[in-house]
């Protein structure tokens, strides 16, 4: 059952993946959000773990930084593990002026300086676009929270390091709320297996004004989206 970059056997993966870009904090959101959590994956050290949560399966495994990188475990999950749902729990910079530190955002599409849908020939442009079911949970959930979640488009970007601001400017012009680095990958993929896909992402700095999140608190500090992610997961069962 294994494949190059996954080694869990048949029936270790859930139906619902929670996928967070590092590792460490792959094992932190198993360590404090699951019930008798185990690694069933440790393949080039992306950790994955599957537990529950109020007695629902959920695994949580990384996805490394970037489209490529999400493109390959995201592909496997869904095409090699009957993966219905993956929801990528991540960080964001933000774009629109309206959103501060800590705020969650979740994208409904993600726009994107990618090729990585070349591959599939289309005659003309496609949006990668977020599963309706699992948007429409997390709004629910989110209302039920009294959170103050952001809804819209976000940037799925191949460069963490840009000299071209007048780029993001562009963007910004459009409405676009945050970027971040993995999202459209992620969509296309899911749209092409036919299964469902959503971003959310705490607000761990802001493009146009000073202040960001420490490394430590990137990685520990986002325990509001994680809880609403991990409803969502609860729901789709």
């Amino acid at each position: 059952m294994s494949t190059p970059h996954n080694s869990a056997e048949k029936g270790q993966i859930a139906k619902t993946v929670l996928m967070p870009g590092d590792p460490l904090r792959a094992k932190f959101i198993a360590e404090t959000f699951l019930d008798d959590a185990v690694l069933i994956n440790n393949v080039r050290g992306v950790q994955g773990y599957t537990g529950s949560r109020n007695g629902t399966p959920v695994t949580v495994m990384a996805s490394g930084m970037g489209i490529p990188s999400i493109g390959i475990y995201s592909y496997e999950l869904y095409n090699f593990y009957a993966v219905e749902n993956i929801i990528r729990v991540g960080s964001a910079g933000a774009i629109s002026d309206d959103l501060k530190l800590m705020d969650v955002v979740a994208g409904m599409s993600a726009c994107t300086n990618s090729s990585f849908a070349s591959q599939y020939n289309l005659p003309g442009s496609i949006a990668p676009t977020a599963s309706f079911e699992l948007l429409r949970a997390a709004v629910d959930c989110g209302k039920l929270k009294g959170m103050n979640m952001r809804v819209g488009s976000i940037l799925s970007a191949d460069n963490f390091y840009n000299d071209d601001r007048t780029a993001m400017d562009s963007w910004k012009k459009m409405g676009v709320l945050a970027v971040e680095m993995e999202a459209a990958g992620l969509y296309l993929t899911a749209q092409r297996a036919g299964k469902r896909a959503l971003c959310l992402c705490t607000i761990s700095d802001h493009l146009y004004r000073p202040g960001e999140l420490t490394p430590e608190q990137r990685q520990m500090g986002f325990s509001e989206m994680i809880e609403l992610a991990m409803d969502v997961a609860t729901v789709m069962a």
